[in-house]
């Protein structure tokens, strides 16, 4: 199968790189000429490279010529203007739909990476399901869940969304601001750190595309994705501390704060150009009452559960931070 990816050069779509590598399957990957591929170069000399953007249609016919299947992962996760988020999470995917059209005889299947953020806050005894109502509270969110109605009303082929929980990993840079605090033997805490959170380690994420791509019970539907059981920010955090064995000082942010310090890194990334891990749509995420969501579904349907618990999920992206000189 000749697999088109958006994305992969990212975070979460080298990852799933890995996977279609590791599987055999052929790859076209559509890159932007100024895209870094440091995370991919291993793989460079043995796949198909596309160059384009999400904007330009003519660009994404191309890419897809000969496709059998699309996985859509390319995306925004932070901006420094909401504007930003509908260009790319909004249009850009309704643009790789319709490319995909013009190529409807050949794919069989499209896979979109989308978000939790699409199906909005949940706890562990109300944990988010596939089959509720959309509730994003965020811009991010919304136009995640914009890029969803693309997929689902325009496709003329199979369709699959993936709604992967928060990602941790090797590769990542937001979660890595949370290795380095602990590192100064800080624990940095939004509210009282209960906040029940569930989350997806990245290679688990691509595991679970393999799962779907090409499967006929997952055609049609929309799937979670995320380690089990769930737990508290203040969990996370002391797992990474006891594995790089320091004991940091809990710092309670209490609500009243994130809002000004929200608003203050918007200013600063106006500033700088680079949009910062933290924003005022950001804090409305934060203040949440949790962020678990059920995952029997792909369970039931696929066979699938993502693999990696979380003291082996830390140990492996600790260890990646370690070797790259990073921490």
């Amino acid at each position: 199968m000749k697999v088109c990816l958006t994305g992969g050069n990212g975070f979460v779509g080298s990852h799933i790189l890995d996977g279609l590598q590791k599987a055999g399957m052929k790859s076209v990957l559509l890159l932007r000429r100024t895209g870094d591929t440091r995370f991919i170069a291993r793989h460079l000399d043995q796949v198909e490279i596309s160059y384009g953007s999400l904007g330009d249609l003519d660009a994404l016919t191309t890419a897809l010529h000969g496709a059998e299947a699309v996985i859509h992962c390319a995306g925004k996760t932070k901006v420094i203007r909401h504007s930003e988020y509908e260009e790319v999470n909004d249009a850009g995917t309704r643009h790789i739909v319709a490319a995909a059209n013009t190529h409807a005889d050949s794919i069989r299947h499209f896979i979109h990476i989308s978000s939790l953020a699409v199906s909005g806050p949940g706890t562990i005894t109300q944990p988010a399901r596939e089959n509720a109502p959309p509730q994003p509270v965020s811009a991010y969110g919304r136009s995640k869940l914009a890029g969803e109605t693309a997929v689902r009303k325009n496709c003329r082929m199979a369709w699959t969304i993936l709604r992967p929980a928060a990602v941790y990993g090797p590769r990542d840079r937001d979660f890595f601001n949370v290795f380095k605090a602990v590192k100064l033997h800080l624990m940095p805490l939004f509210d009282s750190g209960h906040q029940p959170l569930s989350l997806a380690f990245a290679p688990d994420v691509a595991a679970a595309v393999l799962a779907c791509l090409g499967h006929r019970k997952a055609c049609g539907k929309i799937y979670h994705v995320a380690a089990t059981p769930p737990f508290s920010n203040e969990e996370l955090l002391q797992e990474i501390a006891t594995q790089m064995g320091v004991r940091p000082l809990r710092v309670i942010l209490p609500r009243a704060v994130l809002c000004p310090l929200g608003g203050l890194q918007e200013v600063l990334a106006r500033l700088s150009g680079r949009p910062g891990i933290l924003s005022r749509d950001k804090v409305r995420e934060i203040q949440a009452p949790g962020w678990v969501c059920a995952t029997e579904r792909i369970e039931k349907d696929l066979g699938f559960s993502a693999p990696t618990p979380l003291d082996k999920g830390v140990a492996r992206t600790l260890e990646w931070y370690r070797r790259q000189g990073w921490l």
